[in-house]
This record gives C-alpha cells, sequence and structure tokens, in this order.
C-alpha cells in the first residue's frame, strides 16, 4: 500500500530540538502563518489556494433538484473531497484515507453545520425545486496545513460564486441564464474560518500552520473554527496527548487573531477580482460600441 516517505530518527529528533530552542526549519515564528495567495478563475466559484507549497482547488457548482421531504423549504449544499495521487504518494485514486476523513468532516462542521450559508435562500418552489450546492475540493500539492487552506479555499469560493436568477410565477419557475440576468451571490450568515494548533511536548509547544515534516512529528492537533466576530463554531481533537484546559482558551485568542488576518485577505482578493471582471465588461462595452 503506497504511504508518505516517513522522517528518520535522526531528522524527527532535529526538528523537535530546532522547535525547544524556539526555532523552526523554514525560519518563521510558531505563529506565523505562511503566505496565503488566492486566485479566482474565469468561472464564478472556481478558487485556487495555495498555502506555502500546499495547495488546493475548490470548485463550486449548482443545479436545480428536488429538495429532502423533510427540509422542503431548505436548499442542499454538499462538500466532496478529492485527494490526487500527485499531492502526496500516500492517496490513491477512489480509496479515502484518514486525512480526507477528517478533512471532510471538519468542513462540514464548519461551513455546513455553523449554517454559515443559508439554505433557505437556495430554495426556488417549496418542496419542488430548489438549488443543491456542489464543493468539489482537489488537494493538488500536500505540504502541511491541509484543512486551514481547504477551509479558507471554501469560503472564499462560496463568497466568490454566482446562482441564476429566477423568477416564479405560480408553480412555475424561469432560470435565467448569465447572458438573461446578472447572476445572484449566494447569502452567508457568517465566515468561519479554521486555524490548527500542532502541539509539541504534551501541548508546552506549540505551532500555527505546520509543514508536512512538523505534522509527522506532533504528538497531537487542536483545530478551531470561529468567524471574525469571535464566535466558536467547533474545537476538534483528534487523538494525541491530552492538553491542558487554558491552553485551548489561549489558543482560542490567538486563533481569533489569524481568523481575522485571513478574512481580510479573501475580502481584498474578492475585491480586485470584482474590479477585474467590471473593468473587462466595461472595456468589451466600449470595444463593441467601436465597432458598431
Amino acid at each position: 500500500m503506497p504511504r508518505e516517505a516517513t522522517l528518520s530518527t535522526n531528522e524527527r529528533e532535529f526538528i523537535l530540538e530546532a522547535l525547544r530552542q524556539d526555532k523552526r526549519l523554514d525560519g518563521r515564528a510558531f505563529e506565523q502563518f505562511r503566505s496565503l495567495e488566492l486566485s479566482f478563475g474565469d468561472e464564478f466559484g472556481v478558487v485556487d489556494v495555495q498555502l506555502g507549497r500546499t495547495r488546493i482547488l475548490v470548485r463550486i457548482s449548482c443545479e436545480v433538484v428536488i429538495p429532502y421531504p423533510d427540509r422542503k423549504f431548505d436548499g442542499i449544499f454538499t462538500i466532496n473531497t478529492e485527494f490526487s495521487p500527485m499531492a502526496s504518494p500516500a492517496y490513491e485514486v477512489g480509496r479515502p484515507n484518514q486525512d480526507e476523513t477528517i478533512l471532510s468532516r471538519i468542513l462540514e462542521k464548519a461551513l455546513r453545520r455553523s449554517s454559515a450559508l443559508d439554505t433557505e435562500s437556495l430554495c426556488i418552489i417549496a418542496g419542488a425545486k430548489v438549488f443543491s450546492l456542489r464543493a468539489d475540493i482537489h488537494v493538488l500539492d500536500h505540504d502541511g496545513n491541509l484543512i486551514d487552506a481547504a477551509c479558507a479555499g471554501l469560503l472564499a469560493a462560496l463568497l466568490h460564486f454566482r446562482r441564476p436568477d429566477v423568477e416564479v410565477s405560480g408553480a412555475e419557475a424561469t432560470i435565467f441564464s448569465a447572458r438573461e440576468r446578472q447572476p445572484i451571490p449566494l447569502s452567508l450568515l457568517h465566515h468561519p474560518l479554521c486555524v490548527t494548533f500542532s502541539y509539541f511536548d504534551g501541548g508546552v509547544i506549540s505551532v500555527l500552520d505546520a509543514t508536512q515534516a512538523e505534522e509527522q512529528v506532533r504528538e497531537g492537533e487542536v483545530i478551531i473554527t470561529m468567524n471574525r466576530h469571535g464566535e466558536v463554531c467547533q474545537i476538534a481533537k483528534y487523538g494525541g496527548v491530552p492538553v491542558d484546559a487554558l491552553a485551548i482558551i489561549d489558543w482560542t485568542n490567538k486563533a481569533l487573531v489569524k481568523v481575522k488576518e485571513m478574512h481580510k485577505i479573501i475580502v481584498a482578493t474578492l475585491e480586485e477580482d470584482a474590479k477585474k471582471r467590471n473593468l473587462g465588461g466595461l472595456m468589451a462595452e466600449l470595444s463593441a460600441e467601436n465597432d458598431r
């Protein structure tokens, strides 16, 4: 069975000893993230996320379906993760591993179960027609901290996506294409983001945005999901040695600072993309008028 190349004993001891001396291999501070870069595709809802050498592609798609019988007034939102073999030798197509399972669960709780997306706004005709949103998350390159990068990419993709405009007349619904009417942005009630703390030496040492090498050495991880208003959506801890409750409180305060920083980056990138699209539309109209 394929697996990731493991660190040697000397490499593990070197990383741990460096952390004990307040140093990381890439020279970052313990609470410093790598550079977060977002680039949007030509389609709405397509986002390429790069966090250091970790790279993830997120795509939002939409279709009209019949709602669930017990939720007639709610649209449908599903999240699908795919780990490509090009991201890591440990991943195989069609064989989900532990990383993929954890990532799916965290994102489900962070964005779907926290009601970040207003699913009632996706309803067209109660009990008959609703919009079904599907988020496809493709891991292209894995160099640690997949959860934080994927959550930032998914939130950015939802903010960037536009659904078709709809006109309802009685029991009939007309769905307009992008050429007929301007698509409509989604209704997001809040913007949750994940911050992962990797800890060592029983929680005495903790770092943010761990690389793949640091993840192989850590004793455990704590994922804190919250929005920029300081509202905690979830705190998840998978295995590892126990950590002190006071450490969790301290990490929550630090997570809020990072959430605000990431949110600013996402908003700024969205504004830049909107300006480019508006400029392109205006220039296209002017050129078409000149041609006539």
